[in-house]
């Protein structure tokens, strides 16, 4: 095992290491950028400069390549379905993408992309390509931008591996399902509230992500502590049933290509179903809206040791075998 994450840990040491520029899409009010206009999205007037196309992709470079790194261990991890490499694309999110960068998709970049008020792309490459590699993930794999890249997500992900499992409430199916639907709700309602008013200060009440800029009010720590202590005895609390932009990648994945397969025994088994901490297993079918390709289900899936499809199969070629003995 060590040998196999060694690489990662170097990944994620190089990513440690980066420089504190953000990479552009997580807004900010308070924020200043050196190198954009002062308007965050630049709606008009797109002025040209002498800048060219080889200066600037030299000064975005690191980005760039940091974020392919990134994207890399995401993928490595997610196809080998190992526990180890996953941690560790947990803990780069956290730093890299959080702390280094505060580097997430908001549901402020949804807005812009129903009203087509995006960042300047020559100014914001690497924005484009965290934006597309979430896009093109989702549609080909499901919510990969939720279970692996938010940095958010992955803190509480963090967060619930060392809290001891007598602390867990587990929520009611009942409950779960309909509590599911919260988050389409403060999606619609945010995005009215932005199209009605042009306000987008006010995402930072509907989103805890700048918990990794550390610019808030007194009140909105408060609230932070009490959605933190909440998610101490609720795994997965706000990703599961208060984050607009999972409800909004929810809807994209409808369209995922490359979805879970399922046994044919899998609508009386219900060993995956329990496994589920993000209730996305529901008898035989798996809600891809809610699903966020965490991994757990398609270990149980492929261990010959535990998913009864395995133990049926040899039973099967044992009893074959035995009636080939007779005749």
């Amino acid at each position: 095992m060590i040998r196999s994450t060694a690489p990662c840990l170097l990944v994620l040491l190089v990513l440690i290491g980066v420089g504190t520029a953000p990479l552009a899409a997580q807004p900010d009010a308070t924020a200043t950028d050196a190198q954009p206009p002062e308007d965050l999205w630049q709606f008009d007037g797109d002025e040209e400069d002498a800048d060219t196309w080889r200066a600037l992709l030299r000064d975005q470079a690191p980005d760039l390549a940091l974020f392919v790194a990134f994207a890399g261990l995401t993928l490595v991890s997610f196809f080998r379905k190992s526990i180890p490499l996953k941690y560790v694309t947990l803990v780069a999110a956290v730093v890299y993408l959080g702390f280094a960068k505060s580097q997430l998709i908001s549901v402020v970049n949804v807005y812009g992309l129903v009203t087509g008020n995006l960042p300047v792309f020559r100014y914001s490459l690497a924005w484009y390509l965290f934006a597309g590699f979430t896009v093109v993930s989702t549609v080909l794999w499901g919510r990969l931008y939720c279970g692996r890249i938010c940095a958010f997500g992955a803190l509480t992900q963090l967060l619930d591996r060392v809290v001891p499992a007598r602390w867990r409430f587990e929520v009611p199916v009942w409950l779960e399902q309909r509590a599911a639907w919260v988050k389409y709700g403060l999606l619609a309602t945010t995005m009215v509230f932005f199209l009605a008013t042009a306000d987008i200060s006010a995402y930072r009440y509907v989103e805890p992500f700048w918990i990794f800029s550390r610019r808030a009010t007194t009140g909105m720590w408060v609230g932070l502590a009490v959605l933190l202590a909440a998610t101490v005895f609720v795994r997965n609390l706000y990703c599961r049933f208060l984050c607009p932009v999972g409800a909004a990648l929810g809807l994209l994945s409808k369209l995922t290509v490359f979805r879970i397969k399922r046994w044919s025994e899998c609508s009386n088994c219900k060993i995956c179903e329990k496994a589920c901490e993000w209730g996305a297993i529901r008898g035989a079918e798996i809600v891809m809206t809610e699903c966020v390709r965490c991994d757990d289900c398609e270990r149980l899936y492929l261990d010959t040791a535990k998913c009864p499809h395995w133990f049926l199969l040899r039973r099967s070629a044992a009893t074959a075998k035995q009636a080939d003995a007779v005749v």
